[in-house]
């Protein structure tokens, strides 16, 4: 669940990127939010 949500925030980011240069703020704060979560589950998982 949580990599098919990075996965979509990656596309996202790519397209912001691209295409959509005014929302593209936006979009790199979600995908940094995203990613931050991501390491956050990894350690946790690993501790457990």
């Amino acid at each position: 669940m949580l990599y098919t949500i990075a996965a979509i925030l990656l596309v996202l980011w790519l397209l912001g990127l691209i295409i959509f240069k005014v929302g593209s703020a936006i979009i790199h704060l979600l995908l940094v939010i995203a990613l931050v979560v991501g390491l956050v589950q990894l350690f946790r998982g690993r501790r457990m």
